[in-house]
């Protein structure tokens, strides 16, 4: 078969590709940006081409692609099988007896951790997620010859409604994509939809902790099938201090994500022993709180790469920094992501960086998503005016131009730095 896929480079997307490629199609792809993941795919086979392919039996598009676009257009215009991301991906759940995770924060990291406890134990798991792994050869996706898939499944653009599986893992639900959603009502009601998706003997695993995931009911019995088991977590339960103990990173929530991880192997019998000794390799994944030593001007700086976009990621990861280097100077520099998250979760941006125990904080001009912006709110807000309401002496403006020379001026040998966000900017170092 002959795959082509509209936006091959996301982190999701690319994961796809990758699995029809080592299931013996043929892939093409194209991407309006140059990256890391497109690199890779080249070398990995897939060919890169602006036009749809003579002989392409089905193509596959990044949500964020709108149907007005001139190449998912053509697309939709050639008779040719089209699917969506979430669509492709959720016929590939009805398939496996597929583990999910979903929430707003940790998704990654414990799909991650599901993934290595599976792999120890034999169980030989394939895995969609979107970061990229060291103990996956630094990418986001491992085929295995089991009936497990592992996926990361979103709920930005209703996403995760497209998934059947057989045990969902609820990390924690907050006010998010609000250019899907009208409100934390509106998220509520979509998670219990995509709950229902569990059939009979399915297993849904929460966290305890959360008080919105306490919002959402069991799931309700319907014709020909029978609740689901519900199983919990908390960072209350005696597995937290030892969890504490062993992970290689840092922070409550992982400790968190790892007691979910945990659950998710309990339910599949994995022993414990085995479970503890996967989470005390985990090497972290990638741009999660990721650590690498890096000389600026002759000066040995630890810089710690993280992904967080969302006020409460950016909080933990600004927590967590400072609770494991309590007496060093720490500086971040932090690129929003999306005027639309922006905008929405404006004052809760503030009050994170108005309390942040973080030396210096640079802000930069936010990370514009194509396809996903709203012309009348980027109207509306600017790390600007961010700044100016933070009223902190020690919370500055920069463009993202003068970030890198006003650093090499102003760290020290042996200071810390992180480059935070989801956007472009740790290409920084």
């Amino acid at each position: 078969m002959k795959v082509y896929f509209i936006g091959v480079g996301g982190i999701g997307v690319s994961a796809l590709a990758q699995y029809y490629l080592e299931k013996g199609h043929k892939v093409y792809g194209f991407d309006l940006v140059h990256s890391e993941i497109t690199d890779y795919l080249k070398k990995k086979g897939v060919v890169f081409a602006d036009k749809i392919p003579l002989g392409t039996d089905m193509i596959i598009h990044t949500p964020a692609v709108k149907s007005s676009g001139s190449l998912l257009k053509k697309a939709l215009a050639s008779g040719i099988k089209v699917k969506s991301y979430p669509e492709a991906l959720g016929e590939l759940t009805k398939e496996y007896f597929t583990i999910a995770v979903s929430g707003t924060h940790g998704k990654s990291t414990t799909c991650s951790m599901i993934s290595l406890i599976l792999q120890k134990a034999g169980l030989d798991p394939t895995v969609i997620v979107g970061t990229k792994l060291k103990e996956f050869k630094n990418t986001n996706f491992r085929l295995g010859k089991s009936k497990y898939l592992i996926i990361e499944a979103d709920e930005w653009d209703r996403s995760f409604l497209n998934y059947w599986p057989q045990i969902i893992v609820l990390t924690n639900i907050e006010k998010e994509h609000l250019d899907t959603y009208k409100d934390l009502k509106d998220i509520l009601k979509t998670y219990k939809e995509y709950v229902s998706h569990l059939g009979a003997g399915g297993v849904l695993i929460l966290n305890k902790d959360d008080k919105n995931i306490s919002r959402i009911k069991s799931p309700s019995q319907t014709a020909g099938r029978h609740e689901s088991r519900i199983r919990n977590f908390s960072l209350n339960q005696g597995e937290a201090e030892k969890l504490k103990d062993i992970l290689k990173i840092p922070g409550s929530h992982n400790i968190s994500n790892a007691l979910a991880a945990l659950t998710a192997a309990r339910e599949l019998g994995i022993p414990d022993s085995v479970s503890f000794a996967a989470l005390s390799e985990y090497k972290g994944a990638w741009r999660r709180f990721e650590e690498k030593r890096i000389n600026i001007k002759k000066k040995s700086v630890l810089l710690i790469s993280d992904y967080g976009h969302h006020p409460t990621e950016v909080e933990a990861t600004l927590k967590a920094a400072r609770e494991k280097y309590p007496n060093k100077k720490i500086t971040c520099v932090f690129q929003p992501h999306q005027y639309q998250r922006t905008y929405y979760l404006f004052k809760d941006f503030v009050k994170v960086f108005q309390n942040a125990l973080i030396d210096e904080i640079i802000i930069t001009d936010i990370y514009d998503v194509s396809g996903r912006e709203n012309k009348e709110v980027k109207k509306k807000v600017s790390s600007k005016k961010l700044v100016k309401i933070i009223k902190k002496d020690n919370v500055i403006y920069l463009e993202k131009e003068k970030i890198a020379s006003y650093l090499k001026d102003s760290l020290k040998d042996k200071e810390i730095l992180i480059i935070m966000g989801a956007g472009d900017i740790y290409k920084l170092f």
